[in-house]
């Protein structure tokens, strides 16, 4: 079962970690979001006692109240705050669509079924899982965070976990770590042959029965990780997802979600931070510069006069 917050306004100081707890924000970042006024404005009219909270006065701050559930109110007129951003984990049951809703005369279970937030807001999946895989799925509000989670550009870690049957040789796993060689398909035809970028590997269980594989990836193509161990010669039976990024699959029962903390969404953020700033893509941004430095430089240059005629 989800877990909810019932915080309410918190006048004057906070207690121990009240501030970061997840869903309160201070009411004068609260105004200056919804367009009231600068923050600054913000403090100056609380202050002056022209901000209500639940219909009582507030004067000092900092006050903390929670967006969609706290009643907020300037010289009379109740504010509408932007809506409050939801990021929440579900530990996606297999037989289950990663969508919105399913195709039209299909009645096929979706991750949405699954999730209830009560704030009402309208959540999207960020990126996929396939229909029969199951583990973390994120869905949040927050378009921007759910783009560069799933962008190649940010190279955002994804690992998961996958049975094959038998045991897989190390021929296997060095072909696999050298890359494999995926059909890549382009409106419903295939164009060629993709080498997948570069995986981590670890052994979590092997024996003749069985072989439990740990892969870390940074691409999310097309059912990438069952076509990968299918081209090895080892069809996966089930797979799972654990991870992503830092954030890792934990305290959910399989069709169980809940609310990520303000830590699990800061650590999100930082790994978005840390991949866009790689050297990789700031070598690229610095020669497109260059180019642009060189084409300006290669212009023929004014002539100059050096003495008379």
């Amino acid at each position: 079962m989800p877990t909810h917050n019932e915080n309410r306004a918190r006048p004057g100081k906070p207690g121990a970690g009240d501030d970061n707890r997840e869903g309160l924000v201070r009411l004068q970042r609260f105004l200056a979001d919804a367009g009231v006024a600068s923050r600054r404005h913000s403090e100056l009219l609380i202050r002056e006692g022209r901000v209500k909270v639940n219909g009582q006065r507030v004067h000092e701050l900092p006050i903390f109240i929670t967006p969609g559930e706290d009643r907020i109110q300037v010289d009379g007129t109740v504010i509408e705050g932007p809506e409050r951003l939801v990021y929440i984990m579900l530990n996606k049951p297999s037989k289950t669509l990663t969508t919105v809703e399913d195709e039209p005369g299909a009645a096929r279970r979706t991750v949405l079924d699954l999730v209830d937030h009560p704030s009402g807001v309208r959540l999207y999946p960020v990126g996929r899982l396939d229909y029969d895989t199951r583990g973390m799925l994120l869905l949040t509000n927050d378009g921007a965070l759910a783009n560069q989670l799933t962008h190649p550009r940010y190279g955002v870690e994804k690992t998961y976990h996958a049975v094959v049957k038998g045991y897989l040789a190390e021929e296997a796993l060095e072909q696999l770590e050298k890359g494999i060689y995926l059909a890549e398909r382009r409106e419903g035809h295939t164009v060629g042959a993709v080498r997948a970028s570069h995986v981590k590997l670890r052994i979590v269980r092997r024996d003749r029965e069985r072989t439990i594989l740990e892969i870390t990836l940074k691409e999310g193509r097309n059912r990438q990780v069952r076509r990968m161990l299918a081209a090895v010669g080892c069809p996966v039976k089930k797979l799972e997802r654990v991870a992503m990024g830092p954030v890792k699959l934990k305290g959910l029962a399989v069709g169980e979600w809940r609310e990520l903390s303000r830590v699990e969404v800061q650590r999100l953020r930082q790994a978005v931070d840390k991949g866009g700033k790689k050297p990789g893509n700031a070598a690229k941004k610095k020669a497109k510069t260059t180019t642009k430095t060189t084409k300006t430089m290669t212009k023929k240059p004014r002539r100059t006069r050096e003495g008379g005629r």
